[in-house]
């Protein structure tokens, strides 16, 4: 009895690990999802080229780990501006509809995964810079010092998205867009600039993401598409078009993996991710914090 409730702990603990990760994707897509509204799948891709970045200015090239991270995260803002300038803006200029978006954003995430696989090759890569050492036991809880910067830092930036997008002047005009294109164009607010910086700050936590996940996992070339299930799995479970909903999907879809895969192997984690995606798609695809979409 004792044994298993030391596990279960551990288990709330794992799945707080893998929370804090999928919030930041979740919160970076639901951010541009929000004020473009259409599903960004090549966010992924932008987490996953990040990724390779960090391993080719630190591994390859030799800069100092700190500097190489700082670019790396410099880096995520930099491809998803280039992604909305060169791909999504010629076609809402032309009025594609959603649909023709949407598999623009998909050709985009295949095409950043090929580039991965041409540049770096097809075995995983990885960043030997912090040794993980012994783990920091808690009472029953076995917690390593990395997992717990990657925790703390998740929460820092997610506090500090909060701050930003309630009281700074560029948040505002996000939510004013978000709420309403067309009146906050009437008052003078230019969506296609608040377009670009939804992109830059969406994929600024792209980078961030992908430093931390690099940290704690290896690198591989289609580590984006697995990544956006993840971060999309979220934002409907708590509701696409908030991103605090994404952040609160992506804490429950983590406990659930962690809870999942107590009775089921570790290999079943992508397949409860699906399971619970398709039964709110069914159930309740407004999400959690959604509000109900009225049918008249």
């Amino acid at each position: 009895m004792v044994e298993l409730g030391r596990m279960f702990y551990q288990i709330l603990v794992n799945g707080l690990i893998a929370g804090a990760i999928y919030a930041l994707v979740a919160a970076g897509f639901s951010l541009i999802y929000s004020t473009v509204k259409f599903v960004h799948f090549a966010h992924g891709g932008v987490i996953a080229l990040s990724a390779y970045m960090l391993y080719l200015f630190f591994s390859l090239w030799g800069l100092n780990f700190w500097l190489a991270v700082f670019l790396a995260i410099l880096s995520g803002p930099v491809f998803g501006v280039l992604i909305d300038t060169l791909i999504y803006r010629p076609l809402r200029r032309r009025r594609a509809s959603p649909t023709i978006i949407l598999v623009a954003s998909v050709a985009v995430l295949l095409i950043l995964e090929s580039l991965n696989l041409i540049f770096f090759g097809a075995d995983v890569k990885s960043i030997n810079f912090f040794t993980l050492g012994k783990g920091l036991s808690f009472g029953p809880v076995i917690i390593t010092s990395l997992q717990i910067f990657i925790v703390l830092t998740s929460l820092a930036l997610l506090a500090l998205l909060f701050v930003f997008m309630k009281y700074s002047k560029i948040g505002k005009a996000m939510r004013a867009v978000a709420d309403n294109k067309d009146v906050a164009e009437i008052v003078g607010i230019s969506a296609e600039r608040v377009y670009t910086w939804s992109f830059a700050l969406g994929s600024l936590i792209a980078g961030v993401a992908a430093v931390l996940i690099s940290l704690e996992q290896n690198i591989e070339p289609t580590m984006g598409t697995s990544l956006m299930i993840k971060g999309f799995t979220a934002s409907i479970i708590g509701g696409v078009e908030s991103v605090a909903g994404g952040v609160l999907g992506a804490f429950l879809l983590g406990l659930a993996e962690n809870i999942g895969i107590w009775w089921l192997p570790s290999s079943y984690k992508d397949a409860i991710a699906f399971v619970i995606l398709f039964v709110f798609l069914l159930f309740r695809p407004e999400g959690i914090l959604g509000a109900k979409k009225s049918n008249k």
